[in-house]
């Protein structure tokens, strides 16, 4: 698969940090040998050594990976978090040397996609045209895009996810919620920089969908006290962090808005926009919908009934040029469309549904006819692919020898997560004012943010309309633009200009932290 592999005697032993932490994930943790009454299981561990060329130079690495077992402050196993680092060998000084903690969203989800699509050393090939990934054999090839030689990777996955698990009484509810989860996270790279020597290397945190929720959340975890890890910087791709724009519910205009220009670039791909909408270009377009759904669109549903006939006509029609419904239809939904009703009612007549993760993507339901699709195309059209291709990537390429289900993304964890994150009740989360103190609280604290213009599972313009607020520095803030979806990395160029932007990231200010 491109890789020179030169696999070591395999280590099943416990070799990653064993963890000590109180039930409430307090950083002191005891190693006090009256608590190894309770051992925990064996941390199964497998150590391969590789390489790949990237940019010219051939890279060198090794690959970690494995268990690493928590334990309460009394030394008694929690939970069994299972993580692949990749450590590029041969490297003069550590401290100049990034290390990025890569995961992925749901929340419930392992970081499998992040891992073998954009950041791992290997990545799996799906169609260039956004049609279905079919059944294997699939195509695994040495990732050419792979970060490996701006930095260390070390993909996590929280428990109740990949091979992640509680242990003992402990359940995994105890670890699902946005405070839990960060709590945990935090220890796990507390101790991982300890046992590889890395504390005083950059660090970065990459995070996909929910994964950017938990990337501020758990900023917030590491430079909120005293023992303090501060952060480099932070990659968010495809991001969310309030959550209020992406809640359909009675008196909450703000998705309506937020959604909008997703619709028009939706729109524009499908060709429901008229031949001189056309002839403007994807990027003129869309501005043109923000513009409007940020003035006239979100005046008018804030004005509700008192919105008088006149100015209900004029809005009426423009939000049928951007969105390519009509205006009987939209009359109909009172000008609000939400996304799910969006991605069934675009294409009806063409009897097709589009992706919600990516709407270039098109599905053929049971039928033309109802509210809603039966499924994402978007979904299940790569589902399949990365699937396999994790599996044979750590049974094959990784010598890992555990055999229970590995959760690709867990309905359990998501259904059962705490999102409550002030000890009161909130309707909707918001983690963006954590970024926003982590800038005032760390001068070199940088943000990347990447958005595709086919994405409605966390749309751009709602994360331009939470970046315009709580707090953030956007002189200290990247933003980018794909034409893809939700994982624009799946689309060729976007991912050849992802990987490019996310280069120029990290070297910030000057290429010295290059290792």
């Amino acid at each position: 698969m491109g890789l020179n592999q030169f696999k070591l005697a395999k280590y099943a032993l416990m070799l990653l940090p064993v963890f000590s932490l109180p039930a409430s994930f307090t950083a002191n943790g005891s190693d006090d040998n009256k608590t190894e009454a309770k051992s925990a299981p064996k941390a199964e561990v497998v150590i391969t050594e590789h390489s790949i060329k990237l940019n010219g130079d051939k890279i060198s690495y090794k690959a970690i990976a494995g268990e690493t077992i928590l334990k309460d402050d009394k030394g008694d196993p929690i939970a069994s978090i299972f993580s692949i680092s990749y450590l590029r060998t041969k490297v003069k000084d550590k401290r100049k040397r990034p290390v990025t903690f890569v995961f992925n969203g749901g929340p419930g989800s392992a970081s499998l996609w992040l891992h073998m699509g954009l950041f791992g050393p290997q990545r799996v090939v799906l169609p260039s045209d956004a049609s279905d990934d079919g059944a294997a054999p699939y195509s695994l090839v040495a990732n050419e895009y792979s970060m490996l030689d701006e930095s260390d990777l070390v993909f996590i996955d929280p428990v109740g996810t990949g091979f992640s698990r509680a242990l003992g009484e402990n359940k995994g509810e105890d670890f699902w919620g946005v405070k839990e989860d960060a709590k945990s996270i935090a220890e796990f790279m507390r101790r991982w920089l300890i046992e590889h020597g890395r504390w005083n290397s950059p660090k970065y945190l990459a995070g996909e969908s929910y994964g950017t929720a938990r990337a501020a959340a758990l900023v917030d975890e590491l430079q909120g006290g005293w023992t303090d890890i501060s952060i480099n910087g932070v990659m968010l791709i495809s991001s969310i962090l309030d959550f209020s724009h992406a809640r359909y519910q009675p008196g909450n205009n703000q998705p309506y808005i937020g959604f909008l220009p997703t619709m028009a670039a939706t729109a524009f791909y499908h060709n429901k926009v008229s031949e001189q909408d056309k002839a403007l270009g994807l990027e003129v377009f869309v501005q043109q919908a923000r513009d409007f759904a940020i003035t006239d669109y979100a005046l008018a549903l804030l004005q509700g009934s008192r919105l008088d006939e006149s100015t209900y006509a004029s809005v009426r029609k423009r939000l049928a040029r951007f969105t390519g419904l009509t205006e009987n239809y939209l009359d109909r939904v009172n000008l609000r469309v939400s996304g799910s009703r969006y991605t069934k009612q675009l294409l009806r007549n063409q009897d097709l549904t589009v992706g919600r993760l990516d709407s270039r993507f098109t599905g053929v339901d049971y039928d033309s006819g109802g509210e809603r699709s039966d499924n994402d195309p978007s979904g299940y059209g790569i589902d399949g692919a990365y699937t396999t291709a994790i599996h044979e990537y750590l049974y094959q390429d990784l010598d890992v020898k555990i055999t229970r289900p590995f959760n690709v993304l867990s309905i359990d964890v998501n259904r059962g997560w705490n999102w409550n994150i002030s000890g009161k009740q909130m309707h909707y989360v918001n983690v963006a004012p954590y970024l926003g103190k982590a800038q005032r609280e760390n001068k070199d604290f940088r943000i990347f943010v990447a958005n595709g213009y086919y994405d409605f599972a966390t749309p751009f313009f709602a994360t331009e309309n939470t970046f315009a607020d709580n707090g953030i520095d956007n002189a200290r803030v990247t933003m980018t633009y794909y034409k893809a979806g939700h994982m624009m990395y799946i689309e060729p160029e976007s991912l050849k200009q992802l990987a490019k932007d996310i280069r120029h990231f990290y070297h910030g200010k000057s290429d010295d932290t290059k290792g």
